[in-house]
């Protein structure tokens, strides 16, 4: 049974002033998979997911919902189930734990049903049960990036967008990283896009993948199907 394309991206392109940070990018997230970017720096990573959750406002090109053409406003997004986790780990410090998984259930406008899925998501991040009163400064880069993946989670949505989960985490932590991530993406059957610098942790992970040279996709399939040697080129600045 083929997939539902929930969200897509039809020749976007955003610019910055006179800067382009991508140009005509094609992109569709079907429903249930797992999508890696990547690429260089300044390749328009980060800027895609932007795009998709209505932070980077097109110069050309069309957001699709399930196929129908929208204008994207972050509110809308997030109420229609897209969640989007920035990269730096941005916890509100002075808040606890569960006061930023509260927050995180915000467009549910409905206690009971935050409170349940609070709980939901503690079971996959049970690390968090024991320090749900401690101010979320004091966690761990790690934990800190576990909290702001499972506050995203917190309204259940039907989209995870996660920009660079692994930036300035230990080799170790990384690898925990992911390895939450594929468990998120195995246990809810939920869409997970992800901007990632750490090529081997993604590829070991995705279900597809979309690589991003000077804001153009320059190559896409699936992670056996990637040239390794198109991409070490990529990420030379050879293509």
């Amino acid at each position: 049974m083929a997939k539902e394309t929930l969200l897509s991206l039809e020749n976007a392109s955003v610019h910055y002033g006179g800067v382009r940070a991508i140009d005509n990018v094609t992109l569709k997230v079907d429903e249930h998979e797992l999508i890696a970017l990547m690429g260089p720096n300044g390749a328009g990573k980060s800027t895609v997911l932007k795009a998709l959750i209505g932070l980077a406002p097109l110069s050309r090109g069309q957001v699709r919902w399930h196929g129908v053409a929208i204008k994207p406003k972050t509110h809308e997004m997030v109420a229609r189930g897209i969640a989007y986790v920035p990269q730096g780990r941005q916890v509100f410090k002075s808040l606890t734990v569960l006061e930023n998984l509260e927050l995180g259930g915000y467009t549910l406008n409905n206690r009971s049903a935050t409170k349940a899925n609070i709980e939901s998501v503690l079971h996959l991040f049970p690390s968090l049960r024991e320090k749900l009163s401690h101010k979320a400064g004091l966690l761990s880069g790690g934990q800190q990036q576990m909290l702001t993946i499972a506050r995203g989670l917190v309204a259940d949505p039907k989209i995870l967008l996660l920009d660079e989960p692994s930036l300035g985490l230990a080799p170790k932590v990384v690898k925990e990283v992911f390895e939450k991530i594929a468990e998120i993406h195995r246990e809810r059957c939920i869409a997970v896009v992800v901007v990632e610098h750490s090529i081997k942790s993604v590829l070991a992970i995705a279900t597809r993948v979309f690589v991003l040279s000077r804001g153009s996709v320059v190559l896409e399939g699936s992670p056996d199907s990637i040239d390794s040697e198109a991409l070490h080129r990529v990420f030379l600045g050879q293509s």
